[in-house]
């Protein structure tokens, strides 16, 4: 039986095999993806991106806790950064979600950037899809902590929540550019902290400057505290107002094209990227 076959019958360890497979780019793995990728496209797919230190990796361990109080099963893909020098990772976002680990309705996979660019690794869509095809209802996918532009995960998610900090200087400009365009949600995190009403304030008025979304969604804001478990609630409330938002539109399926085209290019890019190199 194939590595596709067990997957899809529910086995947990043939689905970690194929996600080591993918993130070590063996030749096998691309033909398990052929045969898995008609049972994909039924998970809820959240990104979750931000400066390094906003507590990503804590508002994702807090808002699982809610999705399994619901009864639904989720996959959570943690990127984290890669040693330029050794090539390793630490892996600090598996080490926060370690309660949930021993849950058999939370599958964690950690990856490491491999210095690639965007906040994600280039396995993380395949990564994806594994997921998806376990049966997953919710995937979260965590990006390594990210500046201005690397915004992949706009690709990536149907819903893409921005988790800012209050108290890192001037905050609009910590996240203006590419960061403030992904935003459906943002999570104004440690919001105790000295200067939180003056970020959501500041943040508000910078939305209402921006030009109207295609999508005709208006991003929402909540302000957390997310080791003390506050605005946790809130916050998944926004998130599942936007996939209702995108479900009663065509903008779902316009989602789903988009994300198509993007990993179609990105395909081709690591293609010559690789043959040229090997050449």
């Amino acid at each position: 039986m194939s590595l596709a076959e067990e997957i899809l019958r529910g086995d947990i360890r043939a689905a970690s095999r194929l996600m080591r497979d993918i993130d070590d780019r063996m030749p096998n793995a691309m033909e398990e993806l052929k045969k898995i990728y008609p049972k994909t496209g039924n998970a809820y797919i959240i990104g979750i991106t931000g400066p390094p230190g906003s507590g990503k990796s804590t508002l994702v361990d807090k808002t699982v806790e809610i999705f399994r109080k619901e009864e639904k099963t989720v996959g959570i893909v943690a990127v984290d950064p890669t040693s330029p020098f050794t090539g390793g990772a630490i892996l600090g976002d598996r080490i926060r979600m370690q309660r949930h680990s021993i849950d058999d309705g939370v599958f964690i996979r950690s990856l490491a950037t491999r210095g690639n660019l965007g906040g994600l690794s280039r396995s993380t869509n395949d990564i994806i899809k594994v997921m998806d095809a376990m049966g997953k209802d919710i995937i979260i996918v965590e990006t390594v902590g990210v500046g201005q532009d690397e915004v992949d995960i706009v690709n990536t998610a149907h819903t893409s929540v921005v988790v800012l900090v209050p108290g890192q200087g001037d905050d609009i400009q910590a996240i203006k550019a590419g960061i403030l365009e992904i935003g459906d949600i943002f999570a104004i995190n440690k919001c105790e902290r000295e200067g939180a009403d003056r970020l959501e304030g500041e943040l508000r008025a910078t939305l209402e400057m921006s030009p109207k979304r295609e999508d005709d969604w208006t991003p929402l804001i909540f302000k957390t505290e997310a080791l003390l478990g506050k605005g946790i609630f809130e916050l998944v409330y926004g998130m599942y107002r936007h996939r209702e938002k995108l479900m009663a539109s065509d903008h779902f399926e316009r989602k789903i094209l988009e994300r198509t085209k993007w990993e179609f290019l990105c395909i081709l890019d690591s293609e010559l990227r690789d043959t040229i190199v090997e050449s």
